[in-house]
Order: structure tokens, then sequence, then C-alpha cells
């Protein structure tokens, strides 16, 4: 069986679940926005995410599955012999989105080879008795791992938020005929949910801002340069595109408003203008409110 390759670490889960779906496919933007990931600020294991409080990739695919009008098996936990056993059944009947797995010990990636506490989604293909072939979505078509490395990224004992080991979601079928419009119609009241959650995301911005004018460790500083920044200012855009496309016009302006403003955070940290990057966060802050009262009030 023949699986599209689709790529883009950032959105690895969002691009993996696109690649499972096969030829009925969602686009990937859109499948992120329906995850809910956009939607708030949060702080995981000490480090700043631009994503809900409460929220996780495993909790957002699932979201996006059933919004989406698609259903699957999500299976979970029990020894390495089991997982690897219902791996390689589930593969008899085409690709399995796996993950959470620890990114660090995925060794095709040059330099890996250690748990650096960072979550990854991946395509499994095939599974013979030494190697695991798979769809790597942060530029590795057909990685290929032996079965041990494997197991011990799947066992995801790093990822920075509570998961289960060896969590895989196969079977995918389209149930009902949903576009990515109609599915976001429907959605919003989940995104303003997830605006709703506590602390406000307003509140967890200006938090940043702070760390980044009083505090800002090495370890964070890679974070927010490397991954959060590029990823949350992504999201957002997203966002806007797919709010303009429904018609939410209010709402689609103020996300636009703060995927420019994440988005010129980039250089400033990068060049070390810490001042530059939290007086951007400040105006950022504010913003979610005003995009909660936007999608609570009807078109």
């Amino acid at each position: 069986m023949t699986v599209r390759y689709i790529g883009s670490g950032p959105y690895c889960y969002a691009n993996s679940l696109a690649m499972v779906m096969g030829a009925r496919a969602h686009d990937p933007s859109a499948i992120e926005v329906l995850t809910g990931s956009p939607f708030g600020a949060t702080f995981i294991a000490g480090l700043p995410y631009f994503s809900p409080a409460g929220w996780n990739p495993d909790i957002g695919l699932t979201l996006a599955i059933e919004a989406l009008g698609w259903r699957c098996e999500r299976s979970a936990g029990g020894d390495a012999a089991a997982a690897i056993g219902r791996l390689r059944e589930a593969c008899q009947d085409g690709p399995v989105l796996v993950g959470p797995v620890e990114l660090g010990l995925l060794s095709y990636m040059p330099g890996q080879g250690t748990p650096i506490g960072s979550d990854h989604f991946v395509v499994v293909l095939t599974v013979d008795d030494a190697t695991v072939t798979l769809h790597d979505p942060h530029g590795h078509p057909h990685a290929t791992l032996p079965l041990p490395a494997f197991v011990a990224a799947w066992r995801a004992e790093t990822v920075p938020y509570p998961s289960t080991p060896f969590t895989m979601r196969a079977g995918f079928q389209r149930v009902r005929d949903v576009d990515p419009e109609r599915a976001l119609r429907g959605w919003l009241p989940d995104a303003v949910r997830w605006l709703d959650g506590s602390p406000g995301a307003g509140a967890t911005v200006e938090r940043i801002a702070d760390l980044v004018t009083a505090d800002l460790d090495a370890k964070t500083h890679g974070h927010l340069v490397h991954f959060a920044v590029r990823v949350g200012a992504r999201r957002l855009a997203d966002t806007s595109a797919w709010l303009g496309r429904i018609g939410r016009s209010t709402a689609a302006e103020i996300a636009d408003v703060q995927a420019r403003l994440l988005g010129g955070v980039q250089y400033d940290l990068v060049a070390g203008d810490h001042l530059a990057a939290a007086a951007a966060l400040r105006k950022l802050a504010p913003t979610y409110a005003a995009l909660r009262a936007a999608l609570g009030t009807p078109s």
C-alpha cells in the first residue's frame, strides 16, 4: 500500500493524520485548527506553549477525527511485546498513526539518540522482526529504526505531558461526509471552551512576557525560538484563514493580528531584543479575550 508522504515537523500530528486518511484526507491546516491547539496559552513542565491549558495533541487528535466525520481504533498501554504485536497486526490493514513518541530517541535524525522531553507523532508503515519503517513528518519519509529503538521512543516516558505508553490509532474510516468548513462551524463552541480555560490565555501570555524580560534561560529561549513561537504563529495564521472561509470575519481579523504579533516575536528573540519581544507579547495578551468574544457572538 502506497502512503503519500506529507511533511511538517511542528504540525506532526496533523500531517500524520492526513497521511493515514489517504486519498480522502483533509488539509492539515484544517486538522490543526480542529484539534483546538490555537485557542490558548499555557505552561507545560515549566515551558511556555501557545496552546490551551489542559490540551495536548492526543486530546486534539480525538477532537479533530470526530469533528471531520472519521473514526478509528485508539489503543494504548500494555507491555512492549503486546504493543508490537498489535502494531504489526494493524499494519497489515494500512498505515498506523503512532504517538506520542520521544523525539530525541528517533535516532535516524542526526544528533538524536537521547531523550529531550519532546513529543512527536509518526505514521508506521511496516513492522518486521528487526525494523520499523515509518513516515516521519519531520522531513523523513520511509525512515527505518531498529525495533528496540522504536520501542524505547514509543514508551513516551519523557514527553512533557501525561501520556500512556504505546499509544496508536488504526483502522481509519470516514463515516460521515463532513467538509472542514462545516466541521469548523460546528466546532466553534469547543474553541470558546478552550479559550475559557483556567488560567486565562491572556494572563499566561503576560507571564511569558515577564519571563522573557526577567530570566529567560537557555532552555526556554531555545524552546521558544525553535518551536513554540513559530508553531504558535502558524496555528493562528491557519485559524484566521479558516475562520475567514466560514464567514467569521471579525474573529478572522483578530486571529490574523495574533499571528502577526506572535510571528514578529521570532526575530526579536533570536536577535536578543527581549524588551521588544515582551512588548509584542503584551499586545498579544488581550487578543485572546477579544477572540473569545468574537467567537461567542453569532455571525
